[in-house]
């Protein structure tokens, strides 16, 4: 499998080297907008494969944005599109809005000029808004235009509820705990399913006071602004990493239950817009979305979120072909 990875910032190299590493693929083709940066990067995760005994092959490459360059990552079956300025502390995703649109907007289109095949997964924030904006413009079928953000934040929700059952006096480790983040990939409209949450299928809810439970839910929704804060950027290793499951999730074929970003067509009773809930990925993206039972709090939220996500749509719109 080929795979490229547009974007060799922070986010972008580790999924490569994330991507290098597992041996799956044949060939990753990393590319940004800055001269050398990409074929740098390339040729460091490159001189891991002996010691790491891998033997992807990484190809870096230099698109400038006056005369973009994506010859390279042609015949791509995947491709993971970081592109985009960044947090900074202080600000939301929502507030990347209009620079990301354009960004975007312009790499999907070479992109698909090359890999016209090819199943896309999102990360450019606000990532649920990029993702409406990828599938409209593309007039892809919704099974390969992805979001990723579910599957990063349910890895942070499992996290919080590992530390929390450790002060309980649980020894829990992360890979114990089972929990799931639908909804929005933002501070207030992603919805941790406390309902589902499980400690080596206990629910956490015996467990866990109401209090600690709480914390954890909460410690989940600002998981990246309290990266940003204290990186002063975005955080990296997570999110290049998600996407790199979901990537090996769609090589391998192997139906696995993932939580991310898609285009609801009557599923959960919403229709239009593209939200995060759980998924069946395989070979052909997305394959089936999951409906799960919701408690009643955590239908009020979804519905909170779809909304919040339908008023981010709306000021995209400029930006739609």
């Amino acid at each position: 499998m080929k795979i490229t990875v547009v974007g060799s910032g922070n986010v972008g190299a580790t999924a490569a080297n994330v991507l290098a590493t597992k041996g799956f693929a044949s060939e990753v083709v990393l590319i940004d907008i800055k001269e050398g940066l990409s074929e740098g990067k390339a040729m460091d995760i490159m001189q891991t494969a002996h010691m790491l005994n891998f033997d992807t092959k990484v190809v870096g490459v230099t698109s400038p944005i006056d005369n973009p360059n994506y010859e390279a990552t042609a015949g791509s079956q995947v491709v993971i599109i970081t592109s985009g300025i960044p947090r900074k502390p202080g600000m939301s995703r929502e507030d990347l809005i209009g620079v990301n649109a354009k960004i975007v907007g312009g790499v999907v289109d070479q992109v698909l000029k090359y890999s016209p095949d090819a199943i896309l997964i999102i990360i450019s924030n606000p990532m649920d808004a990029m993702t409406y904006l990828t599938l409209k413009n593309s007039k892809l079928p919704r099974n390969r235009v992805l979001g990723q953000g579910g599957m990063l934040d349910s890895s942070r929700f499992r996290y919080y509820l590992a530390e929390a059952l450790k002060e309980a006096g649980y020894p829990a480790s992360v890979t114990d705990v089972d929990g799931m983040v639908v909804g929005g990939h933002s501070d207030k409209t992603m919805v941790p399913l406390v309902s589902l949450a499980t400690y080596r299928g206990i629910p956490v809810t015996q467990l866990l006071s109401a209090e600690a439970i709480t914390k954890a839910v909460e410690a989940t929704k600002v998981g990246g602004a309290t990266l940003t804060k204290l990186l002063g950027t975005s955080a990296w290793y997570a999110p290049g990493a998600a996407a790199a499951a979901m990537v090996e999730a769609i090589a391998l074929d192997a139906k696995k239950l993932v939580p991310c970003c898609v285009y609801l067509e009557g599923e959960y009773g919403e229709d239009g817009l593209c939200i995060g809930v759980p998924v069946i990925l395989g070979k052909d993206g997305m394959e089936k979305i999951v409906e799960v039972q919701f408690s009643d709090e955590e239908k009020a939220k979804f519905a909170e979120s779809v909304a919040a996500a339908r008023e981010t749509n709306s000021k995209i719109g400029d930006a739609l072909k």
